[in-house]
């Protein structure tokens, strides 16, 4: 019996409306709010990301980059039994974005299908998930995507936080393997720190309840995030017996260039070994992690072999790593 997974396709979708920092800010100054590219890079580096079109659901996106990780996998969607799709912004209350991605695909062996919401950790929580599973023998062919459509819940009004996200989908395929694939995992959360990084509100009698709109503590989510990505890389990387020296790749949540260059920098790590699409993407939440992985194998930076360290940090507060060979 085959007891570990692997990763044998990986796929991404960004929607056709790229938005520059220019573009942003002329934008917003229609509605009196001050920015530029300038101010934008500097404090984040960023410099465009891709907004969906009006009434493009999570799951459209989700679903184009499955098509592809399955066709990098050379897999049937039918071969699939387990979904789990990573979203804080889902196409609706229920149900879940994964079963409407398995609708769309096509996939009718009723195999498991369901979300997760760890928000920008979201990616790590759901591959270390398809990997109990598939090590448990409960699947064999899983499908993960990161999947989110953050312009949404976007409020354009607080220049703090429009400039930051954009919308993009990232998805793997894991399957059961004999050698371990994913070399160990590690996930944390810690629930006093709720509000630094939220979106407070929720359906009440067909009416929002409280606030829509992301609202974040800028400073206070940098100074948790540096800390913590930092301990997590140590212990996943110590859980599977590897030294930072031996990873090929970091592939930190695309958020902020100084929080990455700084988790870089802590693990000891040229910056050269860390992929970055933060530029060209903005901060796209659980996608933000298999959308820098399918970029990093497409172009052949990432081949096979190589050890690979992904870790998230997001709104709960959340936070894990997955380190795994491809």
């Amino acid at each position: 019996m085959n007891a570990f997974s692997t990763i044998i396709g990986t796929g991404s979708y960004l929607p056709p409306r790229r938005v520059s920092n220019d573009r942003l800010a002329a934008d917003l100054a229609a509605d009196g709010i001050e920015t530029s590219d300038e101010w934008i890079v500097s404090r984040s580096g960023i410099s465009a990301r891709y907004f969906v079109d009006p009434g493009v659901p999570c799951s459209d996106l989700a679903a184009a980059a499955a098509r592809r990780a399955l066709d990098a996998a050379g897999l049937d969607a039918s071969a699939i039994d387990l979904i789990v799709v990573a979203t804080s912004t889902p196409d609706m209350v229920f149900p879940s974005t994964a079963c409407i991605v398995q609708h769309k695909l096509g996939i009718t062996n009723q195999c498991a299908a369901f979300d997760l919401q760890a928000v920008c950790s979201g990616f790590t929580y759901a591959v270390t998930t398809a990997d109990a599973f598939i090590r448990s023998g409960q699947a064999t062919n899983a499908l993960v995507i990161g999947s989110e459509v953050f312009s949404r819940i976007l409020d354009f009004r607080d220049r703090t936080t429009c400039v930051l996200f954009g919308d993009g989908a990232g998805a793997v395929v894991m399957t059961a393997a004999e050698r371990p694939g994913v070399m160990a995992s590690r996930l944390h959360s810690d629930g006093r720190h709720v509000g630094i990084l939220c979106v407070p509100g929720n359906v009440d009698h067909g009416a929002v309840s409280g606030n829509a709109f992301l609202r974040m503590d800028g400073a206070a989510v940098f100074r948790l995030a540096v800390n913590v990505l930092e301990q997590v890389a140590v212990e996943t990387l110590a859980a599977a017996g590897v030294t930072a020296e031996q990873l090929d790749w970091l592939i930190p949540h695309q958020a902020n260039i100084r929080i990455m260059q700084g988790t870089c920098r802590k693990l000891g790590l040229p910056l050269d070994k860390m992929i970055a699409t933060v530029a060209e993407h903005g901060n796209t939440s659980a996608a933000s992690i298999p959308l820098a992985l399918d970029v990093a194998v497409r172009d052949g930076r990432i081949r096979h072999g190589h050890k690979v360290l992904m870790e998230g940090v997001g709104g709960g507060f959340t936070w894990g790593a997955v380190l795994v060979e491809m």
